[in-house]
C-alpha cells in the first residue's frame, strides 16, 4: 500500500480544519476592499482602517505561526489515539468480526471471532474450512454485501459479508498481509440469531389450525344397525374422534350431530402429515353390527395470526374433501392445498333433495337472464354433450334462448351431433364456436358449465371471467384447480356421470317436462359411456334416471348404435390389447397408436376398459400420443384408486376412472413415470 495514498486520505480528512485556519485571510482580503472603498470617500479614514487591517493581519499572522505546528500536532495525536481507540473497539467487540481476501483468506480477527471458534490460529485459514456451512458462492458475489445463514455448534449465525475498500481496511490493522492485486476486502460479521430462530418457530408452531370434521354417511350407516346400538355407534365416533386430537392438546367441539369443530395447533399439522390421518381407519373400522362403514372427512384450514382466515379456510378445505367423495383429509394453506386419504369409494346418497334445491335455484336464476350458453369440457365426450342438451331442455321449457359451445366435433359425438341438426328441430345456432359464445355474452346470459369444475379444461375459459351469473354441475372428484366464483355449484362425486345429474334436475325443475327422444338418447348414452354399460360406479339414482330417460323415449339398441366402432377403430382397440404390458403382476399398461384413428383417446378408454377383464388385474393404463400431449387413460376395479396417482399429473377423475394429460415427453418416459409412481404411492401407504 503506497503511503501517499495514506497521506491523501489524511489530507482529506483535515481539510475542513485548514479551511476554519485559513478564515482570517479571507476577512483580512474583505478588510483590505472595504479600505480602498473608503479612501476613494474619505482619504483620512481610508488610512486609519489600513492602518487597523495592516495590524489585525499581522496579529494573525504572529498568531497562526506560532500555534499551527502546535495545532496539528494536537489533531495528528487525537487521530492517533482515535485510531488506537477504534481498533480496540473492534478488537474486544462482542460480535464476532473479521476480514478475509476474495479467495476467503481470513486476513484479520477480533475476539469473540476467535473465542468462537476454540481460540484456534484463524490467521491465513480458508473460512470455509473453518465454517463448513459457507462456501465459495457466499463470499464471491456481485453487488456490495451478502448474507448466508449457517449452524456452527449447534447454534444458528447470520453471516453477513460486507465488502470494503483497502484504505479502510488498513486504519483497522496495519498488520494485514494484502496481496498488491487485490482491489477490496470482505468484513465478515457473525450475529447469532438461535434465540430469535427459536423465538420464530415458537411463535409458528402455536398457530392456530381451525379444522372441520364431517361424517360422511351418518344417516345411511345409523340405517345399517339396530336402533339400540345406534347411540353406542355415535358415541365410539365421538370417542376416536376426541381421543385422536386430544393427544395433539386440540380443542374438540361437537357443532352437530354429524359435524365437529377442532383447533389445535400449527405443530401438530406435521404430525398428521406424517401418519396420513390415520383417524380415517380408525373410524372406518368401528363396527358393532353396523353393514356400512362410517367415513369422515376433514378440512383444515391455515392462516397464522388471522384466525377468522384461517376458519374460513378449513370451510373451504372441508368442501373439497367432500367434493372429492369423502373420506380424506384436505389442508388449505394459503393458495396451497394438500389432499390425503381418499382410498375407499365415494358412498351414495339415497336421498335426492339436494338435486331438487339446485333444480329450483337453478330455476330461478335462469329466469333472471335472457340467454344461456351452455359448454362442457375441452375435446367433449357423449357424457358432456349429452348434459349439456339436458341443460337446454331445461331452459327451453321456461323460454330461454340456449347455445351450446363446442369447438372441436370428435368423431364419438359426431353421429349425436348430425342427429340433431339433421332433424330440423333445433336452431340453426344451436351448437357455436368460442368467438360466436363471447359475442352473445352480456349481463343477461348465464354460463352453465356441466362434466367438468376445473377452468383450465372448459371449452371457453374467457366466458368464466366475463360472466355474472355461473353455474357448474360436475360429477367428478374436486382439484385444488376449480373453478371459482360460481353463483350455482352442484357437485356430487358419488354420481355415475354428469347426465344422470342433468336427468335429476330435469324431474324438479319444470312440472311434467317432457324431453324429446333423441335428447333422451344423448342423456342416457352419457350414462352409458362413464358406466362402461352399467357395470362401474352405478347406483339407486342410476338406474333411477334411466328410468326417467327410457320413459321419455330413450331406446336402448338406438344408444348402442351411435357407441359401435368402426373397423379402424376396432382394429386399434385389439392392437392396443395385444400389446399389453403387466407389472408388478397386477396393472395392466399399453399405448394406442393415434395414426388413422379420428379419436384415439377414445379407442384408449375403451381399451383401458377391456384390460379390467383380465383375472388379478386392479388397474389398467393406457397412453396415447395425440396432438403434441400424452394423454393417460386409466381404469380400476374397486380395489384402487385411480383419481390419486392421476392427480400426481395434473389430472384427475373418479375412483375408477380418471386420466391426465402430459406435455414435453416421450410415450417411453411418461410410461416409466406412472410405473415408478405407482410403485412409490403402494410403499407410502397412499393407495
Amino acid at each position: 500500500m503506497d503511503t501517499n495514498k495514506s497521506n491523501q486520505k489524511s489530507n482529506k480528512q483535515y481539510n475542513p480544519i485548514l479551511r476554519y485556519l485559513k478564515g482570517p485571510w479571507i476577512m483580512a482580503f474583505i478588510l483590505m476592499i472595504i479600505t480602498g472603498y473608503v479612501a476613494t470617500i474619505d482619504r483620512v479614514a481610508g488610512i486609519i482602517i489600513g492602518c487597523a487591517t495592516i495590524l489585525y493581519i499581522l496579529v494573525w499572522l504572529v498568531l497562526y505561526l506560532y500555534f499551527k505546528p502546535r495545532v496539528m500536532h494536537s489533531m495528528v495525536r487525537f487521530a492517533s489515539n482515535y485510531a488506537q481507540v477504534q481498533k480496540h473497539l473492534l478488537e474486544e467487540l462482542e460480535l464476532p468480526y473479521g476480514l478475509i481476501d476474495s479467495t476467503g483468506r481470513i486476513l484479520w480477527f477480533n475476539k469473540a471471532l476467535n473465542e468462537l471458534t476454540g481460540n484456534q490460529n484463524l490467521r491465513f485459514k480458508n473460512i470455509s474450512v473453518v465454517f463448513e456451512n459457507i462456501s465459495e458462492e457466499q463470499y464471491i458475489f456481485e453487488g456490495e454485501s451478502n448474507v448466508k445463514e449457517i449452524t456452527y455448534e449447534g447454534r444458528n449465525y447470520k453471516v453477513e459479508f460486507n465488502k470494503i475498500g483497502i484504505e479502510e481496511a488498513l486504519m483497522t490493522s496495519q498488520a494485514l498481509d494484502v496481496q498488491n492485486n487485490e482491489e477490496y476486502l470482505l468484513a465478515v460479521y457473525l450475529f447469532d440469531v438461535t434465540d430469535i430462530r427459536q423465538l420464530e418457530k415458537e411463535n409458528y408452531e402455536t398457530r392456530m389450525v381451525a379444522g372441520l370434521i364431517y361424517i360422511d354417511n351418518y344417516e345411511e350407516a345409523l340405517q345399517s344397525v339396530e336402533e339400540v346400538r345406534q347411540s353406542l355407534l355415535v358415541a365410539l365416533i365421538d370417542r376416536k374422534i376426541n381421543k385422536y386430537f386430544s393427544a395433539m392438546d386440540a380443542i374438540v367441539r361437537k357443532l352437530e350431530k354429524d359435524k365437529y369443530f377442532v383447533a389445535i395447533k400449527q405443530k401438530y399439522v406435521s404430525q398428521l402429515q406424517s401418519n396420513k390421518f390415520s383417524i380415517l381407519d380408525e373410524v372406518k373400522n368401528v363396527n358393532i353390527g353396523n353393514e356400512m362403514a362410517l367415513t369422515i372427512s376433514i378440512g383444515l384450514g391455515i392462516c397464522g395470526h388471522d384466525y377468522a382466515k384461517a376458519c374460513e379456510y378449513a370451510s373451504v378445505a372441508i368442501d373439497l374433501a367432500l367434493g372429492r367423495g369423502g373420506d380424506q383429509a384436505a389442508i388449505k394453506d394459503g393458495e396451497k392445498i394438500y389432499f390425503y386419504g381418499g382410498k375407499s369409494k365415494s358412498v351414495e346418497k339415497n336421498t335426492r333433495v339436494k338435486a331438487r334445491v339446485k333444480a329450483h335455484a337453478l330455476r330461478e336464476l335462469l329466469a333472471t337472464k335472457d340467454k344461456v350458453i351452455v359448454m362442457g369440457h375441452a375435446i367433449g365426450d357423449i357424457d358432456s354433450f349429452g348434459a349439456a342438451i339436458g341443460i337446454y331442455r331445461a331452459a327451453k321449457t321456461i323460454s330461454k334462448r340456449t347455445y351450446i359451445v363446442i369447438n372441436e366435433i370428435t368423431a364419438s359425438l359426431k353421429p349425436v351431433i348430425d342427429l340433431f341438426e339433421q332433424s330440423g328441430d333445433y336452431e340453426e345456432d344451436l351448437f357455436i364456436k368460442n368467438d360466436k359464445a363471447k359475442e352473445l355474452l352480456d349481463d343477461n346470459t348465464a354460463v352453465i358449465v356441466v362434466d367438468t369444475s376445473r377452468p383450465s379444461r372448459v371449452e371457453c375459459q374467457e366466458l368464466l371471467n366475463r360472466t355474472k351469473a355461473l353455474v357448474v354441475l360436475d360429477h367428478h372428484r374436486q382439484s385444488s384447480d376449480v373453478i371459482e366464483n360460481a353463483s350455482l355449484s352442484y357437485i356430487e362425486p358419488y354420481a355415475s356421470s354428469a347426465c344422470e345429474m342433468v336427468s335429476e334436475i330435469l324431474q324438479y325443475i319444470h312440472d311434467g317436462i317432457r324431453i324429446k327422444p333423441r335428447e333422451a338418447d344423448a342423456l342416457y348414452g352419457g350414462i352409458m359411456l362413464d358406466t362402461n354399460n352399467f357395470s362401474n360406479k352405478t347406483g339407486v339414482r342410476t338406474f333411477e334416471a334411466a328410468a326417467f330417460l327410457k320413459k321419455n323415449g330413450a331406446d336402448v339398441t338406438r344408444v348402442k348404435k351411435m357407441f359401435r366402432d368402426d373397423l379402424a377403430e376396432y382394429k386399434a382397440k385389439a392392437e392396443t390389447v395385444s400389446r399389453t404390458e403387466v407389472f408388478d403382476e397386477k396393472f395392466a399398461m399399453s399405448y394406442c397408436e393415434a395414426g388413422g384413428l379420428e379419436s384415439p383417446t377414445v379407442v384408449a378408454a375403451q381399451a383401458a376398459n377391456e384390460l379390467l377383464n383380465i383375472k388379478g388385474i386392479k388397474a389398467s393404463f393406457v397412453f396415447t400420443e395425440y396432438e403434441g400431449k400424452i394423454f393417460i387413460s386409466a381404469r380400476s376395479m374397486d380395489e384402487l384408486n385411480v383419481q390419486l396417482i392421476m392427480e400426481k399429473f395434473g389430472g384427475g377423475g373418479h375412483m375408477n376412472m380418471a386420466g391426465a394429460q402430459l406435455e414435453n415427453i416421450i410415450l417411453d418416459e411418461a410410461m416409466y413415470m406412472v410405473k415408478e409412481t405407482v410403485r412409490k404411492m403402494i410403499a407410502e401407504k397412499e393407495l
